[in-house]
C-alpha cells in the first residue's frame, strides 16, 4: 500500500514548558486530557489528525474503519488527537473550529461517527471552512440532536483544549499530520501497518 503523504508541521515550534491542560476537556478525553480514547483493548493506537488536512481525510476513508473495527473487537485502544494546526489554512480558524466540534460530539457519544463525517465534507483549503451552523447541521445528520451539542457548537468551547492537545503534540515529536503511534512507535499511517504493529504488540 502507498504510503499517504504528510502535512508538515515544520512552522509551528512548541512553547517553552510542559503544555497546561485547559479546565475543560471533552467526555472520554485521554488521562493527559489531549485526546479522545475509543475502546478498551491492550495496544494503544495514537492517531494525530487535523480536521483540515486533506491527508488525514485519505487516511480516515482509507483506513478509519478498519481502525475503528480494531478498537470495537478490543484489540485496541484508539486515541484521536484533534489538532488545530491547519488554521492558517481557511479565513475562519475551521481547524480549531471543527476540533471543538469534535469535542461536543465526544460529549455525546459520538465522537467516531462525527469525524467521519467531518472528513467526508471536508473544505477545501483556502477558502472560508464550513461555518458553524454546518457543523451542526453535520452532527445532527449523525444524531447530535441535543441541546448541548446543539448550542455548545457555536459557544466554541473546546477551542482551548485543541490548542493543548497540538502544543502536547508538538512536545511529544509529532511533526506531521496524519501521524500514527503503536504503542509510542511511529508507524505508517495506513491500516495494514497499523494491524501488523498492532499484531505484534499484541503477542
Amino acid at each position: 500500500m502507498r504510503a499517504l503523504p504528510l502535512v508538515l508541521l515544520a512552522r509551528t515550534a512548541p512553547r517553552a514548558g510542559v503544555p497546561t491542560a485547559p479546565r475543560r476537556v471533552p467526555a472520554h478525553a485521554a488521562p493527559e486530557g489531549d485526546g479522545v480514547v475509543v475502546g478498551s483493548g491492550p495496544v494503544v493506537v495514537d492517531a494525530y489528525i487535523d480536521f483540515q488536512c486533506p491527508f488525514c481525510r485519505a487516511f480516515e476513508l482509507s483506513s478509519g474503519d478498519e481502525l475503528r473495527a480494531m478498537a470495537a473487537d478490543g484489540r485496541t485502544t484508539l486515541v484521536y488527537h484533534p489538532m488545530d494546526f491547519l488554521d492558517h489554512a481557511s479565513t475562519n480558524h475551521y481547524s480549531s473550529r471543527a476540533a471543538s466540534a469534535s469535542g461536543c460530539a465526544s460529549d455525546g457519544d459520538r465522537f467516531e461517527d462525527y469525524a467521519r463525517v467531518l472528513f467526508a465534507n471536508q473544505p477545501p483549503e483556502g477558502g472560508p471552512g464550513l461555518t458553524d451552523d454546518q457543523l451542526v447541521e453535520l452532527g445532527t445528520s449523525v444524531g447530535l440532536t441535543d441541546p448541548g451539542f446543539v448550542q455548545g457548537v457555536p459557544s466554541h468551547p473546546y477551542v482551548p483544549w485543541a490548542d493543548y492537545v497540538t502544543q502536547r503534540a508538538l512536545a511529544r515529536g509529532v511533526s506531521a499530520t496524519p501521524t500514527t503511534l503503536v504503542d509510542g512507535v511511529p508507524v505508517p499511517a495506513n491500516a495494514r501497518a497499523i494491524a501488523a504493529a498492532v499484531a505484534s504488540g499484541a503477542r
